[in-house]
């Protein structure tokens, strides 16, 4: 496994572990690396120190940090669980109706759906106060 520090095309920063740099390469190329801030697929990665596991020997105690990214993958499945069962689903009008929910114009109400980054942007420049969806987890035939 090796981790890499990685931002978006948006300047937001995140980790993201692999079974190889190849593996990276092959995900990012096919659009299956996101931010998890706002869903931009325009990921790099930054210069780092890297962090590579070991042998299996080594490998025998789970490390602090795979205890903790299994948290936290359980935590963003369980908040995309329950947007899905308690929010409108609102699709590419996202951004129009979160306007309108925000300028009094539709009801106030929970939704979901997709928008732009320059969408994303200009909601948040304009005070609407929006959260980006956790990613949902990959198939299992999406990886490796």
């Amino acid at each position: 496994m090796i981790k890499y520090a990685l931002a978006c095309d948006h300047a937001h920063e995140f980790e993201g572990w692999f079974g190889s740099s190849s593996d990276y390469d092959d995900q990012a190329a096919r659009g299956l690396v996101e931010c998890p801030v706002c869903g931009s697929t325009g990921v790099r990665k930054q210069i780092m120190a890297p962090a590579v596991a070991g042998t299996k020997a080594q490998r025998s105690a789970p490390e602090p940090d795979a205890r903790m990214r299994e948290m936290m993958m359980t935590a963003m499945s369980e908040v995309r669980r329950e947007v899905e069962e308690n929010f409108d689903y609102v699709g590419d009008r996202f951004a129009k109706e979160a306007r309108d929910i925000h300028e009094g114009k539709s009801e106030e109400r929970g939704i979901y759906g997709e928008a732009s980054p320059k969408e994303v942007k200009s909601l948040l420049e304009d005070g609407v106060r929006i959260a980006a969806l956790p990613p949902a987890p990959p198939k299992k035939t999406d990886v490796n």
